[in-house]
C-alpha cells in the first residue's frame, strides 16, 4: 500500500512513513494511492466478530506490512480493552429503523479516542523500531486536543502541543488538555478561532526548517492514521445491521469533514453505504458546499457545538482529489484560490457525482436544543449538541426507510452539561473516573496568533524536555 499527496508534488509514501509524515510535504493530505476493496464474503466473515477483530482485518491493508501482524494486533488489541462498554460502539434504536451508535466510550468520552488511542500507539511503536524522537503538533475544536494527550502523554519519545481557541471550547473539554501532568504535554490556547489554530499548525509544517528540526507530526485527521481508524466504525455498524445483505446510512455531524470522509472511505472499500448525511451547525459552509456547489468562507460564530464552529475544513481536500480526478496540480490551484478570494466552486457534474452519496442538512442553537429535549423525552437518552446535530439531520434527509439510519453519537452529554440541562433540566453526570475534574490543577499557555510566538514556545519547551 502506498500513498500519494492531494496535490501531486511529495514522495509517493509507505503507511509507516505517513504516519510520521501528518502532512505531506507539498501541504497536501496523503490518500491511498489504490483502495482496498472488502468483498461480500469479507463482509459477511466480520458479521460475528468483535470489534477489535474486525480492526485488525480492516486496517491491515491500510498499513501493507509497514508494521508487523502481531504487533498490529496486539496494539489494536490494547487499545480497546480500555474502553467503557463492553461493545465498545454500542447500537441503539432510536426509531423504527433508526439508530444511535455511541462513539464516547474511550477513555476521554469522544469519538476521536477510536483512532488516537491507536495512532498514539502506532506513533510509539514506530519511533521505537527507529531510534527517533518526534515533536506532534495541532489544532484542536475540543475533542481533538484532550483524546490526542491521553493518546501520547508519557511516552518518551514524543512531545505533544495541542492549540485551541481560547474562550471557545467548552470547560470539561479545556479541563481534560489542562490538567494532564505530564512532563511531554504541551496545552496553548491562541487568542483566535480554531481555524487559526488549524492555520498555525499548518504554517509549522511548510516550514521546511522548522518542520526538520522539530521533526514534526500531526495528530489532526491530516493524518491519513486518523481516517483509517474511523473506517472502522463504519463497517461495524453497517454488519451489525444487515450488511452486505443490505445497505446502511450514516449521518455525521461534522465541521473539518474528517469523520464523515471516513465513511465515505468505507464505500470506497465497498461497504455498502447508501446516502452519507453531513450534519452541521450555523457554521454552515459544507451544507453550502452539497447545495450550490460554492465553497465560500464566512466569519465563524460561536454556537452550543464548539467542535464544529469550523469555516475551513481540512479534509474536504481529499474528497475534493477524488471530484478532480486524483489531479492533484487542480487541487492546489483550487485551494490557493480558495485562501485569496475565500470562494470558489466545482461544476455542476462534479457536485451532482458528490450528490449520489452525499447529502447536507444544518441545524441553529434553537434547533438544536430543541432536538436534545425531544429525543430525551421519547427515548430516554441524553444527547450532547452535535450529536443532536447528526440526528437531526438524519431525519431531514431520510431517504428510503427500509435503509437502516446510523446516527453517529460523538461526545458524551457531560462535556456539554449547560446545553443538555438546559434542554432536559437533566444535569448530565461525568463517569466516577472523571469526577474530581473541576477540583484538578491546571497548566497551560496562552499566546498570541502568531506563528514566531508558536515556534518559539514549541523549540523552548523541545530543548528543555529533551
Amino acid at each position: 500500500m502506498k500513498y500519494v499527496s492531494t496535490r501531486g508534488e511529495a514522495p509517493v509514501l509507505a503507511f509507516d512513513d505517513v504516519l510520521l509524515a501528518g502532512l505531506a510535504e507539498d501541504g497536501g493530505l496523503y490518500v491511498p494511492e489504490s483502495w482496498p476493496q472488502f468483498s461480500v464474503a469479507d463482509l459477511r466473515a466480520m458479521v460475528d466478530i468483535s470489534y477489535a477483530e474486525i480492526a485488525y482485518q480492516v486496517i491491515r491493508p491500510f498499513v501493507g506490512g509497514t508494521i508487523a501482524d502481531a504487533d498490529l494486533r496486539g496494539m489494536i488489541d490494547e487499545t480497546y480493552t480500555g474502553f467503557g462498554h463492553a461493545a465498545i460502539a454500542p447500537l441503539k434504536q432510536i426509531g423504527a429503523n433508526d439508530w444511535l451508535m455511541e462513539l464516547f466510550q474511550g477513555p476521554t468520552l469522544a469519538f476521536k479516542d477510536f483512532a488516537l488511542q491507536l495512532v498514539g500507539r502506532m506513533f510509539g511503536h514506530v519511533l521505537t523500531t527507529r531510534g527517533e524522537r518526534m515533536t506532534i503538533v495541532g489544532a484542536t475544536s475540543g475533542d481533538t486536543g484532550s483524546a490526542a494527550i491521553e493518546a501520547c502523554r508519557d511516552r518518551e519519545n514524543i512531545d505533544i502541543f495541542i492549540l485551541f481557541p481560547e474562550g471557545r471550547v467548552s470547560p470539561v473539554q479545556q479541563r481534560q488538555m489542562t490538567t494532564v501532568a505530564s512532563a511531554n504535554v504541551h496545552a496553548i490556547a491562541v487568542d483566535g478561532t480554531f481555524d487559526d489554530c488549524q492555520d498555525l499548525v499548518k504554517g509549522m509544517f511548510n516550514d521546511a526548517q522548522f518542520r526538520k528540526t522539530q521533526n514534526l507530526s500531526a495528530v489532526n485527521s491530516i493524518n491519513w492514521a486518523r481516517v483509517m481508524a474511523q473506517i472502522v466504525y463504519y463497517v461495524v455498524a453497517a454488519v451489525r445491521l444487515g450488511a452486505p445483505a443490505r445497505p446502511v446510512s450514516f449521518a455525521v455531524p461534522t465541521g473539518n469533514f474528517g469523520n464523515v470522509f471516513a465513511g465515505w472511505a468505507a464505500w470506497k472499500c465497498g461497504l455498502p453505504i447508501d446516502r452519507l448525511v453531513v450534519g452541521t451547525n450555523r457554521n454552515d459552509i459544507l451544507f453550502r458546499f452539497f447545495e450550490t456547489g460554492e465553497m465560500k468562507m464566512a466569519g465563524v460564530e460561536p454556537t452550543l457545538s464548539p467542535s464544529m464552529d469550523i469555516q475551513v475544513s481540512s479534509n474536504f481536500e481529499r474528497l475534493l482529489f477524488d471530484m478532480l480526478g486524483g489531479d492533484g496540480s487542480a487541487v492546489r490551484d483550487w485551494i490557493a484560490n480558495f485562501r485569496i478570494s475565500g470562494g470558489v466552486s466545482v461544476d455542476d457534474s462534479r457536485l451532482a457525482a458528490a450528490r449520489k452519496k452525499f447529502s447536507a442538512a444544518r441545524l441553529d442553537d434553537d434547533g438544536t436544543l430543541r432536538v436534545i429535549r425531544e429525543i430525551y423525552q421519547t427515548t430516554g437518552e441524553l444527547l450532547d449538541p452535535h450529536s443532536a446535530i447528526g440526528v437531526d439531520a438524519a431525519r431531514q434527509c431520510r431517504g428510503d426507510k427500509a435503509v437502516p439510519m446510523i446516527s453517529l453519537a460523538t461526545a458524551h452529554p457531560a462535556k456539554f452539561p449547560d446545553a443538555v440541562r438546559a434542554a432536559t433540566d437533566v444535569h448530565p453526570e461525568l463517569p466516577d473516573r472523571m469526577s474530581d475534574l473541576f477540583e484538578r490543577d491546571e497548566v497551560f499557555h496562552t499566546l498570541a496568533n502568531d506563528i514566531g510566538a508558536v515556534q518559539d514556545f514549541v523549540r523552548r519547551a523541545v530543548e528543555k524536555h529533551s
